[in-house]
């Protein structure tokens, strides 16, 4: 079959010849349509992601869209390595296969899933989030963060906050739904000021953090800082990504004076029956009301020149 071949952690991959994928005992074969060029199928492509085998040559992509052998429609993921869904066909099972409603199309349902999936799944199966409770969405501006402040309003968030670098981006949430504005690039005395608003005037009750390092930082120092009111009230931090640094510095009396609990979500911290009972549940969303997210495609074979290209849209590849 054709598909994507990662030959170096260090190249893009390469469109070319490579084996088909034999279905054991349990699984059956999936002929792609559309896979997702999410940032953690860049970082597995790598070597660089928590997740990865390290076995190379190695197809890139972690769900996709297909066709079963009887024709039906699925989205699909829960692959394994070296055959990922950047190629003509993958394996999957009956667990990890979700049937997609007619008023959705292919390339939609790749690119929106895995980014929708970090924000649903995290407040849904991770953090039992209930309606009312507000929410501090940490990298709001890009991709996942977008689709993070739609969700966590249609899930009943009294308080959607929204905050990121990019300023057009960031405008642009309040007619996604965000009841509040925090520009990151500001000094950190600035930040802190403004997360603490947020924080403490406003009783944010969750925080979903794509970026961690130094933004992080300001938010946990928002949530310590002394003399405030809500250092007996329960805060649930999620860590999800680490676009701006994989370490933070956490004082230990960040713990000790505030009800904050730190977790993360991901692959590892959800299980796979839990991941896709969150996926089921947020493509009936999807189907009922669409979210607002950018999508393009690309034939598979121009992978190569696309790889590290800018978009602003999630990239999909269609063999």
């Amino acid at each position: 079959m054709n598909a994507a071949v990662v030959h170096s952690f260090a190249a893009p991959p390469r469109y070319t010849a490579f084996a088909d994928p034999v279905p054991a005992d349990g699984e059956f074969l999936v002929t792609v349509t559309a896979a997702g060029l999410h940032p953690i199928v860049r970082s597995l492509a790598k070597g660089a992601h928590y997740g990865s085998a390290g076995i190379l040559p190695l197809v890139p992509g972690v769900d996709g869209v297909g066709r079963l052998p009887d024709g039906s429609r699925v989205y699909f993921g829960a692959t394994h390595p070296p055959f990922g869904t950047f190629a003509e066909r993958c394996v999957s099972t009956p667990a990890t296969c979700l049937p997609i409603p007619d008023a959705l199309d292919d390339v939609t349902v790749a690119a929106v899933m895995n980014p929708g999936m970090s924000s649903y799944g995290a407040l849904t199966e991770r953090i039992q989030f209930a309606a009312g409770e507000s929410v501090l969405i940490l990298g709001a501006t890009g991709s996942a963060g977008q689709l993070a402040v739609q969700i966590a309003k249609r899930l009943g968030a009294r308080r959607a906050v929204a905050a990121g670098r990019n300023p057009e981006a960031l405008e642009a949430l309040e007619s996604l739904g965000a009841d509040a504005l925090i520009s990151l690039d500001q000094d950190r005395d600035a930040l802190v000021a403004a997360l603490r608003e947020e924080i403490a005037g406003q009783k944010i009750d969750v925080v979903l953090d794509y970026v961690w390092g130094p933004p992080a930082e300001a938010v946990l120092a928002a949530i310590a800082q002394k003399g405030l009111d809500h250092a007996a009230r329960r805060i649930r931090y999620v860590e999800i990504g680490s676009m701006a640094g994989q370490t933070i510095s956490l004082p230990g009396a960040t713990l000790r004076s505030s009800g904050l609990e730190l977790v993360g979500s991901g692959f590892g911290s959800v299980s796979m029956e839990h991941i896709f009972r969150a996926l089921a549940l947020f493509l009936v969303e999807a189907a009922k009301q669409p979210f607002q997210f950018k999508a393009c495609a690309a034939p598979l074979c121009d992978v190569e020149s696309l790889w590290n290209a800018p978009a602003d849209a999630r990239l999909v590849f269609q063999p």
